[in-house]
């Protein structure tokens, strides 16, 4: 069997490693319960499809994802809905656990992860090493960051986007020369005057990168040795600049070439306004793709159904720029601006605004909600409100310090005992 190793094509001999095992600590509860790539989006994904996707529809076909923190539901997404790739032909998606082949503890950083798995690529030797986040959402072609990272002789080149400045201090910051040779890189700075292309923006790292191979294997094994956060941007990236390796910023452009979109889907404002960005009626993100597709795990259900019963309120059922999945039933209710995942039912003179609601969602008579994520497998009660009494909110569930009320998975939802129309407690 030829292996892509040995073919000519740089993106048939490079190796793909995904980021997948972090906490997400800052999307908490949507990740009490699952892996930051495994929470849903959009309604028919997980977060992990989007760089999935990206690989797939790039010609990466050698991949590995490093999982690590409640993997459970993200090995059982990728393994239902990502083993189309023939192994036969050298083309696979793999999870890979902590190896613990170096050391006894679980990954302490992006770089350690890359460092655990030193021995995946001793065993395969691949020229060149992908390294991706399971958690952004963006359409880029791999293959033209390959091919300029190989025309440009680097030993690393990092894929980089304009940014505002005020939100440079949550990304890293890299500065470069005409021709793209990187001058330096600050991991999350205080920026307070312009360093990118444009007035206001400075160029910031998407955390996608390509090594060649011997080059990331000394780094990493250099970066183990010393008291470091282990991670690429704080610690392995400057280090490389500092010693004068050939480090290049790639500008990142859409995999058409349409305005660039990418979003790290880091916190609960930063999920709900990715969320809200595909239902506008020009989306800037387009899922709706035909040569660029968003593939994920297709479960089967039947058709979204709208149905008129005369309930109280509402009229008839009335769905605007919303996104709403299969097997779902709107029953005289409302919709605006919405995501609504799969199987949710939503009853007669209830409105949902703005919000997201994920798979098999009961959402009672007379229900309000405005601005917030429902998690899997609520029922929410008759007559309930969410989004609208923000000291209620505050009380029960968590709020984004945007005001978005996120209410995690399967949660008991009751009415307080004075809203209770009999009295009782």
């Amino acid at each position: 069997m030829t292996r892509h190793s040995d073919r000519a094509d740089p993106v048939l001999q490079t190796l793909c490693m995904i980021l997948a095992g972090g906490q997400g600590e800052r999307l908490y509860p949507l990740t009490r319960d699952r892996a930051k790539p495994a929470v849903p989006f959009g309604g028919n994904y997980r977060l992990i499809d989007f760089t999935l996707s990206n690989c797939l529809n790039s010609g990466v076909r050698r991949i590995h994802v490093l999982t690590q923190y409640k993997s459970d539901s993200l090995n059982r997404h990728v393994r239902l809905g990502w083993n189309l790739l023939n192994p036969e032909l050298d083309e696979y998606v793999e999870i890979r656990s902590p190896q613990q082949r170096l050391t006894s503890h679980w990954y302490q950083g992006t770089a350690d992860a890359i460092y655990q798995n030193i021995y995946t690529l001793q065993m395969l030797r691949p020229r060149y090493v992908l390294v991706l986040s399971g958690d952004h959402v963006y359409k880029m072609d791999y293959l033209r960051l390959i091919e300029e990272h190989v025309a440009n002789n680097a030993d690393l080149t990092i894929a980089c986007i304009e940014m505002p400045i005020q939100e440079a201090a949550r990304l890293g910051v890299i500065s470069a020369d005409v021709v793209g040779r990187a001058l330096g890189f600050q991991e999350k700075p205080q920026v307070t005057a312009s360093v990118g292309a444009c007035p206001g923006t400075a160029l910031c790292s998407m955390g996608v990168y390509v090594f060649k191979t011997e080059v990331l294997v000394r780094c990493v094994i250099q970066d183990s040795k010393n008291p470091t956060s282990h991670d690429f941007g704080r610690d392995v990236v400057p280090a490389m600049i500092q010693a004068g390796d050939r480090v290049f910023a790639f500008r990142f452009v859409d995999a058409h070439g349409g305005a660039p979109y990418w979003r790290d889907i880091g916190t609960l404002d930063a999920y709900w306004e990715a969320n809200m960005d595909l239902v506008r009626a020009e989306p800037v993100f387009d899922l709706y793709d035909s040569e660029w597709p968003v593939r994920s795990y297709a479960q089967s259900a039947p058709p979204f159904k709208t149905v008129f019963g005369g309930g109280p309120g509402v009229s008839e059922s009335e769905v605007r720029d919303s996104l709403v999945c299969n097997g779902t039933i709107i029953r005289d209710g409302y919709v605006s601006n919405s995501v609504i995942g799969r199987n949710v039912r939503i009853n007669c003179g209830s409105r949902v605004e703005e919000s997201v609601i994920m798979d098999d969602v009961c959402v009672g008579r007379g229900v309000t909600i405005r601005r917030a994520v429902i998690d899997k497998g609520n029922h929410i009660p008759d007559d309930f409100t969410i989004g609208v009494e923000p000291q209620q909110d505050r009380a029960h569930f968590t709020v984004s310090e945007g005001g978005v009320v996120v209410v995690p998975k399967k949660m008991p939802l009751f009415h307080p005992p004075e809203a209770r129309a009999d009295g009782s407690d």
